[in-house]
């Protein structure tokens, strides 16, 4: 097998929480030297959703997979040299902070181009780097929230946003797929590059199809609850003893299901003609298909539906999920800290044949910090110091 695809990259990580992070993660499972730069007492998303002690919350567990842990305040001017040295030696960085801050911490991509002339910087934002909000700050909700999703989701008296943070997890994504791009793009002409992603700019991309039909004048969308609006039946049901989810898309498979759920007599109903209007007169379908379900528990519900080549899936609960035999190949088990454990690690996305991929435990707080500098041929002992004056300035701040 070869080595990974980016092997002898460097990566300074100062991202936060999920995007940011995420994407530097990407880039480690394929090889890079992610090195996660946090401040001495350790950031924030360290903590969340603990499963193993205060440190070690399961995002960062994720998120961090693959990565080193280096521990300095980059705020601080007597670690400075540090940075610059990092920055000469490293072909990307990941930050999520608008340009005001950036700029503060001297991480824009003015400052560090002058470090190093061909240097990567992937930024991630809430809004991007213009406009009149390119300087506040947001999280997945926002996108979700100013980009018609949470709108479009729930039912007209009651919006909701989705649990799974969709609009964070593809602006990682996104990032990931930039940065990549910026390596072959320097590869070719040996130029550095500012790469941006936001997450308004995620979001809206995944409701870009409805926002065309409202430019146009074609419809406007509202909440449906879980059914599709653009085909049917595509819903989530109730059956005896749980739930399942069907999605009928197509002229072959509704007829498919007609059959099977003895609805022949809608075949030559005009509401139902296309997959358009199967959506928009969804709610019928939905209830034809709510009575059938109810009278059937869910192994029966699936195996009709499955023999007749209907799409159709149990609703599963994470802990269901976790032990489903469909998600082992996606799932890598890695040894966890503290004692816990193997924790499952989805793998990456998207992986290519015959190249080696990483695997290895997010880091302790500050667990590779000595190599890190001894491989800058910086004394670890002069870490030690600033670390310890860090405390005491802190303490004098205090007092």
């Amino acid at each position: 097998m070869s080595k990974p695809i980016l092997d002898g990259i460097r990566v300074l990580d100062f991202g936060r929480y999920i995007a940011g992070p995420f994407c530097a993660a990407l880039l480690a499972d394929h090889g890079a030297d992610v090195i996660r730069v946090e401040r001495p007492e350790g950031n924030d998303d360290r903590f969340l959703m603990p499963v193993a002690g205060a440190d070690s919350g399961a995002m960062y567990l994720q998120m961090n997979r693959n990565k080193r842990s280096l521990n300095i305040d980059v705020t601080r001017p007597n670690q400075r040299p540090m940075l610059e040295a990092l920055v000469k030696t490293s072909d990307v960085v990941v930050v999520n902070l608008p340009p005001r801050a950036l700029e503060k911490v001297g991480l824009d991509y003015a400052t560090l181009k002058a470090i190093r002339p061909d240097i990567i910087l992937t930024t991630i934002t809430a809004f991007g780097s213009e406009g009149d909000f390119a300087n506040d700050i947001g999280f997945d909700g926002t996108g979700q929230a100013l980009s018609g999703a949470i709108h479009l989701s729930g039912t007209p008296g009651q919006p909701f946003r989705s649990a799974a943070s969709f609009v964070d997890y593809s602006t990682g994504l996104s990032a990931a797929y930039g940065t990549m791009t910026a390596l072959f793009h320097r590869q070719r002409t040996g130029e550095g590059q500012h790469v941006e992603a936001s997450l308004l700019g995620s979001a809206l991309t995944m409701t870009n199809p409805m926002l065309i039909e409202e430019a146009t004048g074609t419809r406007s969308r509202v909440a449906v609850g879980n059914r599709s609006p653009i085909s049917g039946p595509s819903d989530v049901f109730r059956t005896k003893d749980g739930w399942i989810y069907i999605q009928v898309v197509g002229q072959a498979l509704f007829e498919r299901w007609m059959t099977i759920v003895g609805a022949e007599d809608l075949k030559a109903d005009p509401r139902f003609e296309t997959d358009i209007d199967r959506g928009e007169n969804g709610e019928v379908l939905s209830e034809r298909m709510q009575i059938w379900c109810a009278q059937r528990t869910t192994d029966e519900c699936l195996a009709e539906l499955a023999a007749g080549r209907v799409p159709v899936y149990r609703v599963l609960s994470p802990s269901e999920a976790l032990k489903a035999s469909e998600n082992e190949t996606f799932l890598q088990w890695i040894d966890g800290p503290c004692g816990i454990g193997h924790i499952p690690v989805v793998k990456p996305p998207a992986r290519l044949r015959g190249i080696g991929v990483a695997y290895r435990p997010a880091p302790l707080l500050g667990e590779h910090t000595d190599a890190i500098l001894d491989e800058l041929g910086m004394r670890a002992a002069d870490t030690a110091g600033a670390r310890q004056r860090h405390r005491q300035e802190n303490l004098k701040d205090l007092t």
